[in-house]
């Protein structure tokens, strides 16, 4: 399987660590991502909010030099570049509209360009969880885990197409796959206070801080994300949240992935993490040496018996 890549900005810098694990567990998986050329910004928050022309054609670049490639679909790790992505292939299905995009670029885009995935989504809908889990060496057992997807993963709806808008499942039918017990977690889809963090701390840690009481309080042992601002509201700004009572290791769902793939560390970035992981991967040996000394004693009863 191959895949135009975007990789977006983030990915650069603040989450290096999940553009490693994407890269590293696509790797393990044989999907082939080719990294679109020139690729630029898509403008993020800040360029939605002050003007739709201009974001559709910071996004609507990429997709013309990803088709200028031969691309048919556009896969990207973060859902901010996403929803840019696909928002802007919709707004430009109006003439007008694409008219005035045309009029921001060098080179206009033609009239049809490539659909824009997550790659949560070609893991779940083009790879399959049951292929997932053939693939597993080192279960994930012995940990309990919340999967929080944010606001932009699957809404609006009729744009993104993925998932159910409100009880989103992607993540939970992977962390399932690689032995993981899942916990039921009603505010998957809340809102982190996104980019509210940099103006607004206040507003960002009274709504981080909900997630992750309610994570805590419902047994989790770490919460699982797929985008990168809702990462640095969970783990960075987490003290400011809740203090330094709770240390919940939040963490991309390609990280863990590899770690089930039987990925070497370096290659998931955990040395990245503010909360440490540390204490969740021992109680995912600790689960490993239990099942291999029960299975050895199993062994030698059926020896002695014979």
């Amino acid at each position: 399987m191959k895949l135009a890549y975007y990789p977006g900005c983030s990915g650069q810098g603040t989450s290096a660590e999940y553009e490693r694990s994407t890269r590293a567990v696509c790797r393990a998986l044989e999907i082939g991502l080719k990294e679109i050329s020139d690729w630029s910004c898509c403008g993020s928050t800040p360029a939605h909010a002050c003007d739709h022309v201009l974001s559709s054609a910071l996004s609507a670049r990429n997709l013309a030099l990803a088709a200028a490639e031969g691309a048919e679909r556009v896969g990207t790790p973060c859902p901010s570049c996403l929803a840019n992505l696909k928002t802007a292939k919709y707004r430009m299905q109006d003439e007008a509209f694409r008219d005035k995009v045309n009029a921001l670029l060098d080179n206009p885009c033609p009239e049809e360009l490539p659909e824009t995935v997550s790659i949560l989504q070609v893991l779940v809908e083009d790879y399959g969880t049951g292929a997932i889990a053939e693939k597993v060496k080192k279960p994930l057992e012995g940990i309990k885990v919340a999967c929080y997807y944010g606001c932009l993963m699957s809404r609006p709806a009729d744009i993104m197409q993925f998932d159910d808008a409100e009880n989103p499942m992607a993540m939970d039918n992977i962390m399932t796959a690689l032995g993981a017990e899942v916990v039921p977690f009603p505010l998957k889809t809340e809102c982190c206070g996104a980019a509210m963090g940099i103006p607004r701390r206040d507003i960002t840690a009274r709504l981080t801080g909900r997630i992750l009481e309610r994570a805590q309080a419902f047994g989790a042992d770490a919460v699982v994300v797929a985008c990168p601002l809702c990462h640095m509201n969970l783990d960075l700004r987490q003290r400011q949240a809740v203090g330094g009572s709770m240390k919940m290791p939040v963490l991309y769902f390609t990280q863990l992935m590899g770690l089930a793939l039987g990925l070497p560390h370096q290659e998931l970035g955990f040395e990245k993490l503010c909360v440490s992981p540390d204490e969740l991967l021992r109680k995912i040996d600790a689960a490993q040496a239990a099942k291999a000394a029960a299975a050895k004693a199993d062994e030698a009863t059926e020896e002695a018996k014979a």
